[in-house]
């Protein structure tokens, strides 16, 4: 096999999907590849390109799963925000390294102009528009590279029902008497659903700070 960017980033996802660890090994991979580990660093100058290159692709692909009308802003958050948790669920060892690698790379560069675009499309501009993508940006993100590290080593399909809070709550009312009254509602959050209300939170922030400024965000 004639080894290129292209094949290696290919083979990368691949070992990372199967694994479904939080680490993906070179060695591991030179041998999926049928190559010696060392052949990979004539293509990425070490490892931390290799994984920018795999993040970035995961960073395209949730992007082109955006379908929505442009002016539909509010459906184009949430369907990136929901292609990035899925691909991230199913790369948990890409995943991880969001929350501290940037890929200066042609993905992350449209996730970030259609994340500016929707909050204009929304009536943001200058400093909020900014403030609202950034926002938007970490806790898309970071939340998504946390679902994906807390399930890692399951399987993809068990995301319908994945607990925020590992196990029971156990806490003596005497000391911690709002734990203990409310812990069973707490114990029955799912991370998803408390991912996707993040989501909404920006966007309904987006929206006020339109009407501040008197541009109200479409209505889509």
């Amino acid at each position: 096999m004639r080894l290129d960017r292209d094949v290696i980033v290919a083979a990368g996802l691949e070992l990372a999907a199967e694994t479904r660890s939080t680490s993906i090994s070179v060695r591991e991979l030179g041998a999926r590849l049928g190559a010696d580990p060392t052949a990979i660093y004539r293509h990425f100058r070490n490892k931390e390109q290799l994984m920018q290159a795999l993040l970035d692709e995961l960073n395209a692909r949730s992007v082109a799963a955006v379908t929505a009308d442009p002016a539909a802003w509010r459906d184009r958050v949430r369907q990136l925000a929901d292609a990035t948790l899925a691909s991230f669920t199913a790369y948990p060892a890409v995943a991880v390294e969001a929350v501290v690698l940037t890929t200066h790379g042609q993905g992350e560069l449209d996730a970030v102009e259609l994340m500016l675009d929707a909050f204009a499309e929304g009536g943001l501009a200058d400093d909020e528009l900014v403030r609202h993508y950034a926002l938007l940006a970490s806790h898309v993100l970071s939340t998504a590279a946390g679902i994906a590290r807390s399930r890692s080593g399951r399987e993809v399909g068990d995301d319908d029902h994945s607990p925020w809070f590992d196990g029971p709550i156990l806490a003596d009312p005497r000391t911690h008497p709002r734990v203990a009254e409310l812990g069973v509602q707490i114990a029955a959050l799912e991370d998803r659903d408390l991912y996707r209300l993040g989501v909404e939170s920006i966007i309904q922030s987006a929206e006020r700070a339109a009407e501040r400024s008197g541009k109200r965000p479409s209505a889509d």
